[in-house]
């Protein structure tokens, strides 16, 4: 279930030790600004846990329960606007682009030097604190040493070593399991999914709460996932590789196009009411490069969107592979595609753990590939080329 019902902490899903963790920092927080001298409080944090586990969910719940004056109710003005993301003294940023650039944190700074206006503290949360540039990262890093009394950093990665030494070494981490498959299960029937299709997607997802969610609620996704899986038995030369490989990249393309078109025309829209566009005879000075720099970010977060779904179609393709490994180990292990289990009984008896491994070892190399910034198409192709040789 999640964690801490009726509160801040009720969004995330089979964290109840971070939230267990979090509490006491929350109390000892109120006790520092009440002048206690046996309080101590933390400037600088950094949530670390697998994709999907809740990172930015539970950084935003424990910023909305440090403006609470109950510590987190879920149900005053103060908790709403955290969650929703408006409260005037909590800086959200959520990266559009590949990159977090020393321009931005620049600004991140200035804000950080400020004092709070509504609430408690002035907080600036990094969703993706990962994508931090070396130059944004030392640009932040004098705040983070010496912030002011009541700011507070929040950064979000998947792992520590994802963020710079010197960064990581100034905060306190906290760090997120992977959601347990009944705990994401639970949370999908609670919110009106039948227990069997939540059952199926709480393993689909491998403990990615969102993908859950999506997997439940989307049959299209559904469809998606089916149609990547049965890529493998249809790889017997190369033009088949390519085949494949294009169709799954164009797949992704579909799918972030669907996610990216009505963001972009929201912000545009926006960018519009807050130029003045239409309304005057001249364009404002300076409009002409604002509206430059949005289409860069539109461009460059089409380009992550896609690399995202690539990535997705990769894990689904893992856990495949993995219970291949597992049905020839003879594990005894529930499968996470159990819903496929004779194809995947088929394809164990057909091959050896050898070239399961290296099978899996192709797949693990393409998603390094594409996080060195290797074309997705291009890292497609030679991965189902790999997959069809082993």
């Amino acid at each position: 279930m999640a964690a801490g019902q009726g509160s801040v902490w009720a969004g995330l899903i089979g964290q109840e030790p971070l939230v267990d963790a979090l509490r006491p920092a929350v109390e000892a927080a109120q006790r520092w600004l009440s002048g206690r001298a046996d309080a101590a409080m933390t400037h600088a944090w950094l949530f670390t846990g697998p994709p999907g586990s809740g990172r930015s969910t539970a950084a935003r719940a424990f910023a909305g329960a440090l403006q609470c004056d109950e510590g987190g109710c879920g149900e005053c003005a103060a908790c709403r606007q955290v969650l929703a993301g408006s409260h005037p003294d909590v800086t959200i940023v959520d990266t559009a682009g590949l990159t977090i650039g020393v321009d931005d944190v620049r600004e991140l700074v200035l804000k950080a030097a400020m004092a709070p206006t509504m609430g408690r503290w002035s907080v600036i949360l990094v969703q993706d604190a990962d994508r931090l540039t070396d130059q944004a990262a030392n640009a932040m890093l004098k705040s983070i040493e010496e912030p002011p009394g009541r700011t507070l950093w929040l950064l979000c990665a998947p792992t520590s070593d994802d963020v710079m030494p010197t960064i990581r070494s100034r905060c306190r981490q906290v760090t997120l399991r992977t959601p347990p498959t009944p705990a994401v299960a639970a949370a999908l029937e609670a919110g009106g999914v039948a227990p069997a299709l939540a059952a199926f997607a709480a393993r689909a997802s491998q403990g990615h709460v969102g993908r859950a969610r999506a997997l439940a609620r989307d049959e299209a996704v559904r469809n998606r996932r089916r149609e990547v899986l049965g890529l493998p038995q249809r790889l017997r030369d190369p033009g088949d590789c390519v085949r494949a490989a294009h169709n799954v990249h164009e797949a992704a393309k579909e799918e972030s196009e669907s996610i990216a078109a009505a963001l972009e025309q929201r912000e545009l829209q926006l960018h519009a009411e807050a130029w003045g566009t239409g309304t005057r005879g001249v364009r404002a000075r300076g409009e002409n490069g604002a509206l430059a720099e949005l289409k860069r970010s539109h461009k460059s977060r089409r380009t992550r969107l896609v690399r995202d779904s690539v990535d997705r179609a990769l894990l689904d393709l893992l856990s495949a592979q993995r219970d291949v490994l597992r049905l020839q180990s003879d594990s005894g292990v529930e499968l996470v595609n159990e819903e496929m289990r004779p194809e995947l009984e088929a394809a164990s008896r057909r091959s050896r753990p050898v070239r399961t491994l290296r099978r899996i070892e192709a797949l693990l190399g393409c998603r390094e590939a594409m996080a060195t910034n290797v074309a997705p198409l291009l890292a497609l192709e030679q991965t189902f080329l790999r997959l069809a040789r082993a």
